[in-house]
C-alpha cells in the first residue's frame, strides 16, 4: 500500500509540474501578445482551489490532476465586448497565434534543460560500462563482445554509463546491423557489428542488454544479506539485514547462486537455514514462496545480497559546473527530442511494437521509483517526461498543439483559415485517434501488472 501511495504522490507532483510549465508556456506569450487569458488551470473537473488575478485571469487548481488548460478570450465561443476585440485570441495575426500555441511544447523542452542542468549542477552517479556475463550463441557473442569490454560509442553517439548505452540500443531497433566500439582491458579500441536482423526485443520482459545477449558487470554478490523485503517469506522468519547464509538444509553454500538455485527450485517448501549473526549462530525455519514466471512456478525468499566493493574507477558522479552542465544538458535534451521521434517513426513503421506504448499507469510507478531514489533520479525523469510531453503536443494531430500549427501552417501557405466544418471534422478524427491511443497504452499498462 506504501509503495502505491508513494507512486500515485509522485505522479501528481510530477504531473502537476510538467502540466503547470507546459501552460504557463501558453499564458506567458498569450500574455505577451495581448491576449486576455481568462483561467489558468492546473487540472480538470471541480475547482479544488481559485483565486482571482489583477491581471484579470482566474488561476484554478482542479480535482483530476490529469491535464490543465489556458482558457483565453475568443470571438468564436465568447461574446466579446467591442472594447476587448483586441484582446481575443481570433484576433491576433497569424504568427503570434502560431507562437502562443508553439509556447507550450517549446517550454517543456526549456524546462527539461533546466532540470537536467540542476541535475548536473547536483552531480548524479552513475557506473562505467564494462560489459558482465556472455551468453553463448547471442547476437552478443557472435560479434565478439567479451566480457571485461568497455562500450566506448554506438553508432556515432559516445557511451560513458549504461544509461546512454540504453538509450543508443533502443534507437536501433528495427535495423539490419549495430555498430559498436568497445575498449578491451588492454587499452586497445575495437569495432564490433551486431548482426541485429533476428533481434528480438520485448520490453516488458527483458532490457535490451540481455535481449541482445549481455549483462553489466557488477561486483560478485556475498553471502551476507544486504536487503530484506517487507512482508516476504525471509521477513516472516526473522531474517536480518547483515545475517551471512552459512548452510541451506544442512548443507554447507560456498557462494549466493548456491543460495538461489536451492531457492528457486523448491517453491512452497520449509527449509532450515543456518546464519551468522553478529559472530553467533542462529537457524531459523523458512517457508519459501511461490511466484509464476517465464519457466514456470519458482521460490523465491525475498532478500537481495551484500555486493563486494566495486573496481576503482568503475562508479564515478556527472558533475559539471554552470556553463559545462548547461551545455551536456542542451545536448542531452537534444538527444532524447531525436530519439523520441526515432520510436515514434519506428511505431508507424511496425519497428517498434504497440505493446511498448506506456500510459499514466507506468509513468506513476516511474515516479514512484525515480523519487525514491533522490532528487537527481527524479529530475532527470521529468526531463523525460517533459521532453515526451512537448513531442507528443507537436504530433500533427487535431486536439493537440500540432494539429492547431498545421492549421495555422496551411493558412500561412493558401492565405486563408481552414474551414470551420474541415476543422470540426479534423477535431472528431483526431479525438477518436487519441482515445484509441491512450487505450491501447492503458491496456499495455494493466497486461504488465496483471
Amino acid at each position: 500500500m506504501f509503495a502505491f501511495l508513494w507512486s500515485l504522490g509522485a505522479f501528481i507532483v510530477a504531473l502537476g509540474i510538467l502540466v503547470a510549465v507546459h501552460e504557463w508556456g501558453h499564458y506567458y506569450v498569450a500574455r505577451r501578445c495581448g491576449v486576455k487569458v481568462e483561467r489558468f488551470s492546473i487540472g480538470f473537473g471541480k475547482p479544488l482551489w481559485r483565486r482571482m488575478g489583477k491581471d484579470g485571469t482566474e488561476y484554478v487548481i482542479a480535482a483530476i490532476p490529469l491535464g490543465g488548460y489556458v482558457r483565453m478570450l475568443d470571438e468564436r465561443v465568447d461574446q466579446v465586448k467591442s472594447e476587448d476585440r483586441h484582446r481575443a485570441f481570433n484576433n491576433q495575426s497569424l504568427g503570434k497565434r502560431m507562437a502562443i500555441i508553439a509556447a507550450g511544447p517549446g517550454v517543456n523542452f526549456i524546462f527539461a534543460i533546466l532540470a537536467l542542468w540542476l541535475m548536473y549542477a547536483i552531480g548524479i552517479q552513475t557506473v562505467k560500462p564494462v560489459v558482465g556475463d556472455i551468453q553463448p550463441d547471442s547476437i552478443a557473442a557472435r560479434a565478439n563482445l567479451e566480457s571485461g569490454d568497455t562500450i566506448t560509442s554506438i553508432g556515432s553517439k559516445s557511451t560513458s554509463d549504461w544509461e546512454s548505452v540504453n538509450l543508443e540500443l533502443v534507437s536501433y531497433i528495427g535495423e539490419d546491423s549495430l555498430p559498436v566500439e568497445i575498449r578491451k582491458s588492454s587499452g586497445a579500441l575495437r569495432q564490433l557489428t551486431f548482426d541485429t536482423r533476428d533481434w528480438q526485443f520485448d520490453p516488458d520482459r527483458e532490457s535490451a542488454l540481455s535481449s541482445l545477449g549481455f549483462t553489466p558487470f557488477r561486483p560478485d554478490p556475498t553471502l551476507a544479506i544486504g536487503m530484506v523485503g517487507d512482508g516476504s517469506p525471509a521477513s516472516q522468519a526473522d531474517i536480518q539485514q547483515g545475517d551471512r547464509i552459512v548452510a541451506v538444509d544442512g548443507v554447507k553454500v560456498e557462494q549466493w547462486q548456491d543460495v538461489v538455485s536451492v531457492i528457486q527450485n523448491r517453491p512452497g517448501e520449509a527449509l532450515q537455514l543456518e546464519l551468522e549473526r553478529a559472530n553467533t549462530m542462529v537457524t531459523t525455519q523458512v517457508t519459501i514462496g511461490e511466484r509464476e514466471s517465464v519457466d514456470g512456478l519458482q521460490g523465491y525468499l525475498g532478500v537481495s545480497p551484500e555486493f563486494e566493493p566495486w573496481p576503482e574507477g568503475y562508479v564515478f558522479t556527472h558533475h559539471y559546473g554552470p556553463v559545462e552542465g548547461l551545455m551536456k544538458a542542451a545536448d542531452k535534451t537534444w538527444r532524447l527530442v531525436t530519439l523520441s521521434i526515432q520510436m515514434i517513426g519506428k511505431l508507424i513503421t511496425g519497428d517498434v511494437s504497440v505493446k511498448s506504448l506506456s500510459g499514466p499507469i507506468s509513468i506513476a510507478q516511474g515516479a514512484g521509483v525515480s523519487a525514491g531514489y533522490g532528487l537527481v533520479y527524479f529530475l532527470s525523469f521529468l526531463a523525460l517526461i517533459s521532453v515526451n510531453l512537448g513531442i507528443i503536443n507537436l504530433l500533427p494531430l487535431p486536439m493537440l498543439d500540432g494539429g492547431h500549427l498545421m492549421y495555422y501552417l496551411i493558412e500561412l501557405i493558401t492565405g486563408k483559415p481552414v474551414p470551420e466544418k474541415v476543422q470540426e471534422w479534423g477535431f472528431r478524427i483526431g479525438g477518436m485517434l487519441l482515445f484509441t491511443i491512450m487505450s491501447i497504452a492503458i491496456f499495455n499498462d494493466i497486461s504488465r501488472i496483471t
